[in-house]
């Protein structure tokens, strides 16, 4: 038996989870895969509640007991700093040493791409983002603070360890799923000592995958592309901090962030599964959100847990609710969040 955490979290999380649980519970049913859902109600209410955020046997409790966590969303508007949502998030990213962010670009059905005339062949990458490091290491400070000479200190950080993990596990990838090149994205032509050292161990990782072009591309020429020429590319390496800004416009040239999903990864460790969208605490409560992103999660999921079927069954049947206009309001279709998930569950059923 593999035990699954679930943490639905705050705002839709808590509305966009049971849906994607819905498609673990088939993918139990349907290919024994012995899976045990444990719940945690960390989030703002607990928060609020008993002041904790991250317990602190948590870490040692995943590592030794859990295969994966399946996560929603974290943030509160009653925390105005949200301090919870970093306890929990980035605490189970950097205690969990989860130093792959891998999200997908691909696009399900080719209606729902802004960009004109473009197949699904041309708009299908990944990013593997450095998830552990960069200024999201929250190393910095400020110097009279509130007054006209304030400074303030964020420092990015870049360790020889931390760049060389994350090229070889693009470089891995790629070779392991048939993708033809890696391209890494910087700017060391700004940032010249933390981008250079990317530049270097880019360059030496290459030389242990002659089957695998490199490539490299400044952020901002990458930005243009993703726009003009998604088509070329395959695996795109980068920091934290660009990662997650490109994957943002990434989820925008497959439909937008409600079908955005992602992963973090250790490889042969526990890992957290989440879709990439906020807690977004205006339609919180109202059952609207779009649960595929949730669900495209869980899909990843199950592809880590060694279920490939079952997670490819997961994909092809949102592509087939997107493509019949089963889907939620954002995106042209008439269902909620509850009913968009059960037209996924039919889909699978059926199978």
């Amino acid at each position: 038996m593999r035990r699954i955490a679930i943490i639905p979290g705050d705002g839709i999380g808590k509305e966009v989870v049971p849906e994607a649980v819905k498609v673990l519970e088939w993918a139990n049913r349907r290919f024994g895969l012995q899976l045990r859902l444990d719940y945690f109600d960390w989030g703002a209410d607990r928060y609020l509640r008993d002041q904790v955020s991250l317990p602190a046997d948590a870490l040692e409790m995943f590592r030794r007991e859990y295969s994966a966590i399946l996560a929603g969303a974290f943030g509160d508007p009653r925390i105005t700093d949200n301090r919870h949502a970093g306890d929990i998030l980035l605490g189970l990213r950097t205690g969990l040493d989860l130093y792959i962010n891998l999200r997908p670009v691909k696009l399900l059905d080719e209606r729902r791409s802004p960009l004109k005339g473009r197949s699904a062949r041309e708009i299908d990458f990944v990013v593997f983002r450095e998830n552990t490091e960069g200024p999201y290491a929250r190393i910095g400070g400020q110097f009279k603070r509130g007054t006209g000479d304030e400074v303030a200190i964020q420092e990015d950080i870049n360790t020889r360890r931390g760049v060389e993990r994350i090229v070889v596990a693009a470089f891995e990838y790629a070779r392991a799923h048939g993708r033809k090149c890696v391209t890494m994205a910087d700017k060391s032509n700004v940032l010249t000592y933390g981008h250079e050292l990317w530049q270097r161990a880019f360059r030496e990782v290459a030389t242990r995958y002659p089957d695998v072009e490199a490539r490299h591309q400044y952020i901002d020429a990458m930005a243009m592309f993703f726009v003009t020429d998604p088509g070329r590319y395959d695996v795109i390496v980068t920091n934290n901090l660009f990662g997650d800004i490109l994957t943002d416009l990434g989820a925008g040239l497959v439909g937008g962030l409600g079908l955005a999903a992602s992963a973090n990864i250790h490889p042969g460790s526990v890992s957290l599964f989440e879709p990439v969208h906020g807690s977004a605490p205006d339609i919180a409560g109202k059952g609207t959100a779009n649960p595929m992103g949730a669900i495209l999660s869980a899909s990843m999921m199950l592809e880590f847990l060694d279920a490939l079927t079952a997670a490819a069954e997961v994909e092809q049947a949102v592509a087939e609710c997107l493509k019949a206009d089963e889907t939620t309001v954002e995106l042209g279709g008439r269902l909620g969040t509850s009913g968009c998930g059960d037209a996924i569950v039919r889909r699978l059923a059926v199978r």
